[in-house]
């Protein structure tokens, strides 16, 4: 599929930059990560560490309930070093060029899969918009919450049009009916499957990057 058949596409696909902004990418499908995270450097090498996303029925044969899956830095059949060697790279490349780091999560908002809804697409392109245009660069960190658990931190505020309940997942999932307990009930749950899989690499992994992971409470 040459890149010529795509409308606007930058020939060659390079840049003589570095990039100003680092997204990872998951999709929880037990509704529990905020849509937006702003990482900090031992935050965002233990989630590319981990490499968390969740399959969804649709996604993959044989999958017909959501099912947490870690790959170490998003790719983990084709790293030959200990994945902290690759998260000690990327660390180091944010902190040579400034580049600021988000966890975008297009997973489920208002519970789980089967009783929460996917976050709209509209909502995920105005939080990339958001990203690239420096309106989450230019918030205050007083406009920033850490959110329990996970240690993420989160808008305190609507996003352009994107709600603040939606930014928030514990709000979202009251305001779809479901209470407090069971948030915390899953936050849980996802939190101790983050922890068994670090455990993994944990040994080869500096102190702040092993506590830059979700806490149990």
């Amino acid at each position: 599929y040459p890149l010529k058949f795509i409308p606007n596409a930058r020939i060659p696909a390079k840049v003589e930059h570095h990039p100003k902004q680092i997204i990872l990418l998951t999709c929880d499908a037990f509704g529990v990560l905020p849509p937006i995270s702003k990482l900090t450097k031992d935050q965002v090498m233990y989630h590319f560490i981990s490499g968390y996303t969740a399959k969804v029925a649709g996604t993959e044969e044989g999958v017909k309930e959501p099912e947490a899956t870690f790959s170490a830095c998003f790719g983990a059949p084709f790293l030959v070093w200990h994945p902290f060697v690759y998260a000690e790279m990327l660390a180091a490349k944010l902190d040579k060029y400034g580049a600021s780091a988000y966890l975008v999560n297009t997973g489920w908002v208002g519970g789980p899969y089967g009783s929460g809804k996917r976050c709209s697409l509209k909502y995920t392109r105005q939080l990339i918009d958001a990203i690239h245009d420096g309106t989450l660069a230019n918030l205050p960190d007083s406009e920033w919450e850490e959110m329990p658990v996970f240690g993420l931190l989160m808008p305190k505020n609507g996003i352009k049009d994107v709600p603040r309940e939606i930014l928030r997942p514990e709000d979202a999932w009251k305001q779809s009916g479901k209470s407090a307990e069971e948030f915390k009930k899953t936050a849980a749950m996802l939190a101790g499957l983050f922890q068994k899989n670090f455990k993994d690499f944990s040994d080869k992994c500096s102190p702040a990057v092993r506590d830059a992971g979700p806490r149990q409470q």
